[in-house]
């Protein structure tokens, strides 16, 4: 995997990045939304984020094969003085297709590297609880620093916990 940071966001990309977004999400991705979505559900919640990054506040971590983005993340700037040491992990994931051949592990390592080269100190992110994804995340060094309990609501009656997970880079 090729990875690029801060790739130009042409329309063609964002295209392709609404795609990759939309089929994670659809195979149960914890992307941002619960259930099926189509493209323009997607593209209402990319917009926001692809203006961050346009704008210089938040960074884009894109995973290419052959040529195709397979592989995103965003870096969140928190925009504010006292928390300019660290950035907030949003949206890491890895197309379906794509799942099972390391790819996920390969984007954590170069979100690290990247971090190391801003002079960053940690990453924080999110998980939604009851997807078992805290176990990839702790075998990435990061830890489990808390979690609000029912803070995601999936659907009626299938609340799930928020767990917060921090990787010191000191």
């Amino acid at each position: 995997m090729r990875f690029l940071l801060d790739p130009p966001l042409t329309d063609a990309l964002r295209e392709e990045i609404i795609g990759l977004w939309r089929d994670v999400a659809n195979a149960g991705g914890a992307v941002g939304f619960a259930g099926q979505v189509g493209f323009d559900e997607v593209r209402t919640l990319a917009a926001a984020a692809f203006a961050a990054v346009d704008e210089g506040h938040d960074n884009l971590l894109v995973g290419y094969v052959d040529g195709r983005p397979v592989a995103m993340l965003f870096f969140v700037s928190h925009r504010f003085p006292l928390a300019d040491h660290w950035r907030t992990v949003k949206r890491l994931m890895v197309h379906p297709s794509c799942q099972g051949k390391g790819y996920g592990a390969a984007l954590l390592r170069e979100a690290e590297v990247v971090a190391r080269r801003f002079g960053w100190e940690a990453l924080h992110l999110t998980v939604r609880g009851g997807t078992g994804v805290e176990r990839f995340y702790l075998a990435g060094g990061y830890r489990e620093w808390g979690r609000l309990p029912g803070a995601l609501r999936i659907g009626p009656g299938d609340d799930r916990d928020e767990a917060h997970m921090w990787l010191s880079l000191r």
